[in-house]
């Protein structure tokens, strides 16, 4: 069944309404030695808010601030209609331990600047960004719940945090009734499945909407890499940066390019192009509310927003999740067992609709 922009979706156990696609403003600003100038960058807004789309993914950091600056310019006319992200924790000045991290100086400081940058009153969804084993997980929900008690923050939410401490954090916070969290922003893709283990079901229970970002696995799944890139003498070469640092990251292997290849066959199929199909994949799961999607350009752009028109046949599906199936380890395989389904339900057809 084809999407659209404005077929919005309530974002976790929450009543605010989302695009299933987000439009990821880290492309927003070249001071990273990438992305959009200002018009351009200007170009992918207007056309993705012209399209229906409200929500919006940026963060304190990004292209080292001209992300949010960028956006406050954009958003000046229609504010009020949009779902504007950020995330804060990475490190804002170089030197200062306190200038990043998740603690309550770093959170109250990072929301500052982000409210100036983006030149708005309010952060509709605040992340915390990635996860530092060091503070306090009290220290932390009690400071977001004092921002969103002071208005400036109005829903709370967390990425890249194992999920044994997402879910200590959400009965923490239902039990003093501070602000729950409602979206967990992780890595998803076809490449990238191992969320599926206990982050996804985590969400699901606890009632977090699942964002994924990266939903191409950096490029890997447009198609646009072979096994000639996995030869040795393209590693440290100057003339192709992104493939370097895919190389460099482990993400160009011969597994992942297996499974692009199975992609491209299925697109071929369905006369669309391999990142409209991986994109679209990543919104047949049910706990996912919303994909991150960048583009440097408005064909970029305008060529992903085909992705909610993709509708897959059931062979199709059985075919990509072949490819790229993962161990889901223990105790989860023995959990699907017919040994301990018979011995928890004893052969009785017991439905779960949750």
């Amino acid at each position: 069944m084809s999407l659209t922009l404005d077929t919005y979706r309530l974002l976790g156990r929450s009543g605010l309404r989302v695009s299933p696609l987000a439009l990821g403003a880290a492309t927003f600003g070249t001071e990273w030695g990438w992305g959009a100038e200002q018009d351009e960058a200007r170009k992918l807004f207007d056309l993705y808010v012209e399209r229906g789309g409200n929500f919006i993914d940026t963060a304190n950091t990004y292209t080292n601030g001209s992300s949010e600056r960028l956006l406050g310019e954009f958003t000046r006319d229609n504010r009020e209609s949009l779902v504007l992200a950020t995330k804060y924790t990475t490190l804002r000045r170089s030197g200062d331990p306190n200038s990043g991290g998740p603690h309550r100086k770093s959170l109250f400081a990072s929301v500052e600047a982000s409210l100036r940058q983006l030149n708005t009153d309010y952060i509709d969804l605040l992340y915390l960004h990635v996860w530092d084993f060091t503070t306090p997980v009290e220290e932390i929900l009690r400071g977001m719940d004092d921002l969103v008690r002071q208005g400036k923050v109005l829903y709370v939410a967390i990425s890249n945090v194992p999920a044994w401490q997402v879910s200590r954090m959400q009965a923490i916070a239902d039990l003093r009734g501070w602000s729950p969290l409602v979206a967990l922003q992780i890595e998803y893709n076809l490449i990238e499945r191992t969320g599926e283990r206990d982050l996804i079901p985590m969400a699901r229970e606890m009632g977090l909407g699942v964002v994924p970002y990266s939903p191409l696995a950096s490029g890997v799944l447009t198609g646009k890499y072979s096994r000639d890139d996995l030869a040795a003498t393209n590693v440290g070469s100057d003339d192709g940066t992104r493939r370097n640092f895919n190389l460099a990251l482990g993400t160009l292997t011969e597994r992942n390019l297996a499974i692009a290849e199975v992609l491209k066959e299925v697109a071929t199929e369905l006369g669309r192009t391999p990142a409209q199909v991986g994109l679209a994949w990543t919104l047949r799961n049910p706990s996912v509310t919303a994909s991150i999607i960048g583009a440097r350009t408005p064909a970029q752009l305008e060529s992903n927003l085909g992705a909610l028109e993709v509708d897959f046949t059931a062979s199709q599906l059985a075919r990509l999740d072949e490819a790229s199936a993962i161990e889901l380890g223990f105790p989860h395989h023995m959990l699907a067992s017919d040994h301990i389904r018979n011995v928890t339900k004893g052969g009785l057809k017991i439905e779960n609709r949750r």
